[in-house]
């Protein structure tokens, strides 16, 4: 054999070689399975589903346009009501909306917006962009829209430019006997039948926005406002009214405070102690808390055509969450150690820069699969304080902010949030269970998060539901999960992902980001499934 005929044959195998290492590393770079552990017989607090809310401002095209086009639209509507909206709203099963604000409701003025439309007052929106604000969505027109979904109403009253006299007026036109004058006013504008107001917001960020109040200076104005502005369908006082029990019915209306929007426990501690102290003639059935994803004010970061850092520095920043409901939920246990107020988190999500081109003010951003990886973290951390956390509304329903839909003229489209909403119905009202696993770490430069968050819980069906993220946007987990008090069949679920960190739907484009079919292998009572890179994935096991 000449050296020539050598070296080829010294190439060709070191070409073998080579291509054997290429076709064989994959499986010797197989990651360790993440060792999972679920008690499918074991328990835990409800998972109320009022932590799945919604939140509705009159705020840029948040309603108008959004929600409310007109009957006269040649968008078809029921009764004005975009009827494409209205139909994948329903299929969320929204449990509340809150509204008129926000910012926005301590300068609405609720009789500018009832009686005949051409007749109600124009005014300018001085919160959102000084928008004219022509009032054709008013209470009415609310209580229409809930009753199309089949949601309830969390009606946040004026308390920063109002008074207790409109609050309590409005409560009547909402809720009082047609045979009072409150009453044959709303039936005369169409509705003989008292609304059902299930929530009630005593101001909202009265720290800031809404009258930049001292803790104390609040509690005392809130404390008029829960004794005079009633819901007249029923009884509600306090908690110990000597003069005929305590709440009439078996479905109160819960009126909730105002309370946090950051790490300062003032206004949680001044509200919680006159709380403990209260008598038989006012109380609350809940105090609220706000917090968004923005990493600084004003909120500089990109809803398209962003990186990987981007990713995980807002990934890290929705993380404080978990600082603010332990912080907070401590000072709520000091007063209520049997958490008998819920901790109400009314405002939460992902606050970015506003779109190139669109209108200051009003709010607009797309919506990525990075949105629906940090609302599953949120819902996962409601979830685990649910004996504390029993309502929540994300901010908010559509086109503002991290929107559950976006319409443009008679498109509409589904954002990644909306289907990472639908995926979580089955744990509404389910029973959290218990569940361990080593979450692990991602990490981009000097940014480290759990790569791994996972919750379980028995749903009303009788099913287990487990759902899964995967943070990590390159890499695929492997899940080796033991369910131990039942026998384990089958499993399959959804599985929402991308290509992209910054993927999105866009109305040229509106299945980019949609849940696609997820199947998990079962062995020996053991649960094993391949979650994808940046995606979140919800299963359902059955015997």
């Amino acid at each position: 054999m000449s050296d020539l005929e050598g070296m080829r044959n010294m190439n060709v195998k070191h070409a073998i070689a080579l291509a054997i290492s290429v076709v064989a590393s994959p499986l010797l770079a197989q990651p360790t399975p993440i060792k999972m552990s679920i008690a499918a017989d074991g328990t835990g607090p409800k998972i109320d589903r009022n932590i799945f809310g919604q939140f509705a401002e009159n705020l840029g095209t948040g309603i108008y346009g959004g929600v409310w086009v007109g009957e006269g639209s040649s968008i078809p509507n029921v009764r004005g009501m975009r009827s494409d909206v209205v139909s994948a709203l329903k299929a969320l099963k929204v449990p509340s909306v809150r509204w008129p604000g926000g910012c926005f409701a301590d300068e609405y003025h609720w009789r500018d917006g009832v009686g005949p439309r051409t007749k109600r007052a124009v005014t300018v929106n001085g919160s959102w962009g000084n928008a004219l604000e022509k009032n054709d969505f008013g209470t009415d027109e609310f209580f229409d829209f809930l009753n199309q979904i089949e949601s309830e109403a969390y009606i946040s009253v004026n308390m920063g430019s109002g008074s207790v006299k409109e609050a309590a007026d409005w409560m009547a036109y909402m809720t009082a006997d047609p045979g009072t004058t409150a009453g044959a006013e709303r039936a005369a504008n169409g509705h003989r039948e008292p609304y059902r107001v299930k929530f009630l917001g005593i101001g909202n960020e009265s720290w800031s926005c809404g009258g930049a109040y001292s803790a104390d200076y609040y509690v005392d104005e809130m404390k008029r406002y829960a004794r005079f502005t009633r819901n007249l369908n029923i009884q509600q006082q306090g908690t110990d009214n000597p003069a005929g029990g305590s709440v009439a019915g078996t479905d109160p209306m819960q009126r909730i405070a105002v309370g946090p929007g950051s790490l300062d426990t003032a206004y949680t501690e001044a509200v919680m102690k006159a709380w403990k102290g209260h008598d038989w003639s006012w109380s609350i059935e809940g105090l609220s808390m706000h917090n968004y994803t923005w990493m600084s004010w004003p909120p500089s970061f990109s809803s398209i055509d962003f990186g990987e850092r981007e990713y995980a520095m807002l990934i890290k920043d929705t993380l404080k969450m978990e600082d603010m409901i332990r912080g907070h939920s401590a000072v709520m246990d000091k007063y209520d150690p049997a958490k008998k107020v819920p901790l109400v988190i009314d405002e939460w999500g992902v606050w970015l820069a506003k779109l190139p081109g669109s209108r200051d003010g009003f709010l607009h951003q797309q919506n990525s699969i990075r949105d629906a990886i940090i609302a599953s973290i949120n819902l996962n951390m409601f979830t685990r304080h649910a004996d504390r956390v029993r309502m929540t509304a994300i901010a908010q329903m559509v086109n503002v902010l991290q929107a559950m839909i976006l319409t443009d003229g008679p498109r509409m489209v589904l954002t990644p949030t909306y289907h990472l909403f639908k995926m979580y119905v089955p744990f509404q009202n389910a029973t959290r269970l218990p569940i361990d696993f080593d979450a692990g770490t991602y990490s981009f430069g000097d940014v480290r998060v759990p790569r791994i968050d996972a919750i379980a819980a028995r749903g009303t069906d009788g099913k287990l539901w487990i759902a899964l993220t995967n943070v990590d946007p390159s890499k695929p987990a492997e899940i080796d999960a033991e369910i131990a008090g039942i026998r384990v069949g089958a499993a399959s679920g959804t599985v929402l992902t991308a290509d992209r960190v910054d993927a999105i739907n866009s109305f040229d484009k509106p299945d980019t980001v949609a849940p696609r079919p997820i199947s998990a292998r079962v062995n020996g009572g053991r649960l094993q499934v391949t979650l994808p890179p940046k995606s979140v994935t919800v299963l359902s096991v059955t015997p």
